[in-house]
């Protein structure tokens, strides 16, 4: 099921109501005073915001439908949780929420094991975290994390490192006027750039101007990986005259690299 689907779990989500920001704080007081009904109009109104943070997740390979769920279950728990009398929008509350239920869901269904240990010991440390944070109002160091729950600072990298969703390289990081620019762009491949690949082109063509005879024994030498008795042994030369005709060949190669 594709994520741009105008249908997503039998759900047809033109077909969803929408809420003004009043209706949306009535139908919450009505909520928290206990009405079902209420309840279950504002999931339905809100389904739309669910698909809009699943769509983040579009490149993970995951099924649209298994996503769509577990982003219902974080808008429920966002309903359940929500606080009225602090004066924030729900959607900017709930958004985190569906958000991290999905992490949840690919975190513990990942392909890539982490073992139940190594959880434990990253889950006691994001709570050291939220602690520091509170207590601190500033962001703990991994020494200060690993201080408080009294673990040693190597132990609690591994367990952060190993909790830690994966990224496609096709995520996007910036967009601009509908340029956008993923993760891949940023990645500098060392084996394959405009040097290497322009160094090749002129080694190719250096080969072009030897002899026969010097491009064999180069063959044979650097791309066969034969000493330079065997090469001598195989066509019948000395060994030094084998390497007469690589000096040779090499010298005359770097005139035109």
């Amino acid at each position: 099921m594709k994520i741009n689907k105008v249908e997503i779990c039998g759900v047809k989500t033109s077909e969803l109501p929408v809420l003004k920001s009043s209706e949306m704080t009535e139908m919450l007081v009505k909520i928290k005073g206990g009405d079902e009904e209420a309840r279950r109009f504002f999931i339905k109104a809100n389904l739309r915001l669910v698909l809009s943070v699943i769509k983040k997740f579009k490149n993970r390979g995951e099924n649209a439908d298994d996503l769509f769920q577990i982003g219902c279950i974080g808008l429920i728990k966002s309903i359940d949780n929500f606080d009225l009398s602090q004066n924030v929008k729900f959607s900017t509350y709930a958004v985190p929420m569906i958000i991290g239920e999905i992490r949840r869901y690919l975190r513990d269904n990942n392909s890539i094991r982490v073992s139940r240990s190594l959880k434990d010991i990253a889950y006691k440390a994001l709570q050291a975290r939220e602690r520091l944070i509170n207590k601190n109002l500033k962001e703990p160091t991994i020494s200060e994390i690993a201080k408080e729950i009294e673990m040693e600072v190597e132990v609690v990298t591994t367990a952060l490192d190993a909790i830690q969703d994966p990224i496609s390289l096709f995520d996007p990081i910036y967009q601009d006027n509908g340029d956008t620019i993923y993760i891949v762009d940023q990645v500098m491949d060392k084996k394959d750039n405009d040097k290497t690949w322009v160094q090749e082109i002129a080694l190719k063509e250096a080969i072009k101007k030897l002899n026969n005879r010097e491009k064999m024994v180069l063959d044979m030498r650097f791309f066969k990986g034969r000493t330079q008795i065997e090469v001598a042994d195989e066509i019948g030369i000395s060994q030094a005259q084998v390497s007469r005709i690589e000096k040779n060949a090499l010298k005359n190669m770097r005139k035109y690299i």
